[in-house]
């Protein structure tokens, strides 16, 4: 509806503020005129005394009454030093409404006074006061009819109302012509392109290309310009990773029936006279369930559907022994990696003890891949204790090595499937996952430091009742 546009609103505003316009020129106008009307009679009257004056008196009759009415007054009474003298006069026709002094009056009586004389309907007979002009006294004073005077500011009044009532009309036209072209119009096209790019954001020649020549327009233009094109960008990421994560579903669930296969095999391996495959036996069945854990797990985080953690009993220590023995067995020949570890016994969670152990293996792992690129010698510290976050009870877990520290590329999407990254060949979704099982138990999952002197992440899980 047009009533609701921003042009038709900022056409109203315009007529209202050019009437206010208006109000302020026409009282001021109107006034101005009426003080020039009585100025001018009083001139007129000052000049017939003075002729009357000059004439030592031999002016009278007709020729007095003829000086009046050229004046437009009743009679004029001029003060000369101390004395007030009538100097001509005329039949009064009815009593005297109202007296005006204009030695006196202001801009705001002026106004008052010049409304108040357009409001009335019949004629009136007033006295005026004012100074004559050229010091000839000390005041002048005259009686006249208004019949002249409404007639006369009424048609100034009309005059005044039609010209600023076009020049008015004009300026609301062409502001309102120049509101469509530099504001509505190119707001319509920024709507336009909105609606466009909505009918399908992964299409690159949607995307608004910033033309607008006013500033803020401009920037409006250009803000969305880098949205759209972010948000295309992330739409067709999000299908990649669709596709990807069919593609891992997939090759997850044909390896898992591998897996299981191979699981069954080492628990045949158990029965083994041999001691050293005894004790490998064990090592093997826990890894291959993990493995298979792990593809299972894959495929429902490829639906999107990570399951809920199975809270049950869990010492930290003996998880990360765990770990650190798995990362043992999987140094590269020569590497020369210590693991440091400092966990009290009575430190202890209600856990998903294998979310816990994916989420320690994948920074330890990651921490170990990092020290045995530098082919220099390094150190894994783990560390836990029991820490309150919040105002909560819970345990915090420190995983720090003395690497080479991660990439700026990869800090800024640490935690982002696909984008964090920091090893050659590595595809940035171990972390993603990581902080995802950690924000599962309601933990936290953060990255305290990392620069030349290595890196540090904080685990924080909450002491669940």
């Amino acid at each position: 509806m047009f009533s609701n546009s921003l042009s038709s609103r900022f056409l109203w505003l315009v007529v209202i503020f050019v009437l206010l316009a208006e109000i302020l020129i026409f009282v001021p106008a109107v006034s101005r005129f009426r003080e020039d009307y009585l100025l001018a009679r009083l001139e007129r009257a000052q000049i017939a005394s003075l002729a009357l004056l000059a004439s030592d008196g031999s002016i009278a009759g007709e020729l007095a009454g003829e000086l009046l009415e050229n004046a437009g007054v009743f009679n004029v009474v001029l003060r000369r030093d101390a004395v007030r003298e009538l100097i001509l006069s005329s039949p009064i026709p009815a009593p005297i409404d109202a007296t005006y002094d204009l030695r006196e009056a202001n801009a705001f009586t002026l106004m008052r006074d010049a409304l108040d004389e357009m409001r009335r309907s019949e004629p009136r007979i007033i006295r005026v006061i004012g100074v004559p002009v050229r010091q000839a006294g000390l005041l002048i004073e005259i009686t006249l009819d208004t019949a002249t005077l409404q007639y006369e500011i009424r048609d100034y009044g009309r005059r005044i109302l039609a010209v600023t009532l076009v020049i008015s009309v004009v300026t609301a036209l062409l502001l309102y012509v120049s509101i469509q072209a530099f504001v509505v119009a190119p707001m319509q096209r920024v709507i336009r392109s909105m609606s466009d790019y909505a009918a399908d954001p992964q299409d690159a020649n949607r995307i608004i290309t910033p033309r607008s020549g006013v500033r803020e327009l401009r920037q409006a233009e250009e803000a969305l310009n880098r949205m759209q094109t972010d948000l295309t960008g992330l739409l067709r990421q999000k299908d990649r990773l669709a596709q990807l994560g069919g593609s891992v579903a997939r090759i997850s669930h044909d390896l898992r029936n591998m897996l299981t296969t191979a699981s069954m095999l080492a628990d045949r391996m158990e029965m083994s006279n041999d001691p050293s495959v005894q004790r490998a036996a064990p090592k093997l069945v826990s890894s291959l369930a993990r493995a298979i854990n792990l593809c299972e797990s894959t495929l429902t985080f490829g639906k999107a559907e990570e399951p809920p953690p199975k809270l049950a009993p869990l010492r930290v220590a003996v998880l990360v022994e765990d770990v650190v023995e798995n990362e043992k067995l999987a140094l590269a020949e020569g590497a020369d990696v210590t693991f440091l570890t400092d966990i009290p016994p009575d430190v202890t969670l209600r856990a998903d003890a294998d979310q816990i152990f994916r989420v320690l293996s994948n920074l330890v792992r990651n921490a170990r891949q990092a020290i045995e690129a530098t082919k220099q010698p390094g150190v894994i510290e783990i560390l836990a204790k029991h820490a309150t976050q919040d105002g909560k009870p819970g345990v915090a877990i420190r995983i720090g090595d003395t690497g080479p520290g991660l990439p700026a590329k990869a800090r800024e999407h640490l935690f982002a499937a696909f984008q964090g990254g920091a090893r050659k060949g590595g595809v940035g979704l171990g972390l993603a996952i990581a902080a995802e099982l950690v924000r599962g138990h309601g933990g936290r999952l953060e990255l305290i430091r990392s620069d030349t002197e290595g890196t540090e992440f904080r685990i924080w899980l909450p002491c669940h009742g």
